[in-house]
């Protein structure tokens, strides 16, 4: 059987119809985005009210009631933007394109900006894409695990002068633990804790109290049996074990691996939460096609409020 993203189903956007609809449709694009509940006409954000003037010249609006001028990126995650509506499409089929993240340095290269520009436009689409997360809930069978990502060791040279990385005193302290509650047949979410048992608390907040988690044999899970009904699994024995398992986990895991490892190369530990969140998201909509995830992230950014960590990042 052929995978969805070998498919033609998978293929419904590419960056050849994306320059070819021109400026004026990839602006329309953004205008019913930003208000799909009346068809790209324009609403003003301050006021609300729905008549307002077109300014062509400038591609800007003006409100009848209260004469606030604004664009359609205006108030949104892209306010300030300087790249062409085009340009900007472009950028999100590229970013959504890649199974295992798109790395800014290949996006600078794709589109001819900075690197500075391709860096701070990923992380606020990754910003966007995790504003539904933080109120998410999860509830029928859900598996939990943790991995360890960041703050690599090198070894040295001469087996002599080699220290065991596994030791506290001779770690760096930067690795961070990700932690991943996954609804089978639903969404992941993702955490960045120290310990994985710290993760305990926001199972608390984020499950249901009739779901059923799937968890490995870790110690860290053990309070987990007071709360809800859970199923363990031993990885040493088995990966599965009469329905346990956490293969659903492992899964997110070894796409978070990938971007560490093969598309990012190093993630630093700032940033680890929102590169977790990224691998949720591409998860979730593994089985969509390009095009709508195109849009499902536009639409998120349109919907998502001026970034307070990214705007002006660079001036500081």
């Amino acid at each position: 059987m052929q995978h969805f993203l070998l498919s033609a189903a998978a293929r419904t956007l590419s960056l050849k119809k994306v320059y070819q609809m021109g400026e004026g449709k990839a602006y329309q694009t953004f205008c019913e985005l930003r208000w799909p509940e009346t068809e790209g006409e324009a609403v003003c954000p301050k006021c609300g009210c729905v008549e307002t003037y077109n300014i062509s010249t400038r591609r800007k609006f003006k409100c009848v009631a209260c004469h606030h001028q604004f664009s359609v990126t205006s108030g949104t995650i892209f306010a300030s933007r300087k790249m062409s509506f085009t340009d900007l499409l472009a950028a999100i089929v590229i970013f959504v394109n890649g199974a295992k993240g798109v790395s800014a340095l290949q996006m600078s290269r794709d589109l001819d900006v900075q690197y500075k520009t391709a860096f701070v436009l990923a992380h606020k689409l990754r910003e966007a894409m995790q504003a539904e997360q933080a109120t998410a809930k999860l509830d029928g069978i859900i598996e939990i695990d943790g991995a360890y990502f960041g703050g690599h060791v090198r070894q040295e040279n001469h087996k002599a002068d080699r220290k065991d990385r596994r030791l506290a005193m001779n770690q760096t302290g930067k690795r961070q633990c990700v932690v991943v509650m996954r609804e089978r047949g639903g969404s992941a979410l993702p955490f960045v804790v120290r310990h994985e048992g710290d993760a305990v608390p926001y199972v608390r907040d984020h499950v249901g109290t009739l779901a059923t988690l799937h968890a490995d044999e870790a110690s860290s899970w053990d309070v987990l049996h007071a709360g809800w009904q859970t199923w363990r699994i031993n990885h040493s024995v088995a990966f599965s074990d009469e329905g346990a398992c956490t293969n659903q986990a492992e899964s997110y895991f070894s796409r978070l691996r990938r971007m560490e490892v093969g598309t990012h190369h190093h993630i630093a530990g700032p940033y680890l939460r929102s590169y977790a969140g990224e691998a949720a998201w591409r998860e979730d909509n593994r089985r969509v096609d390009n095009g709508s995830q195109a849009m499902l992230v536009a639409g998120a950014a349109m919907a998502s409020g001026v970034s307070r960590q990214w705007a002006g990042y660079w001036q500081r």
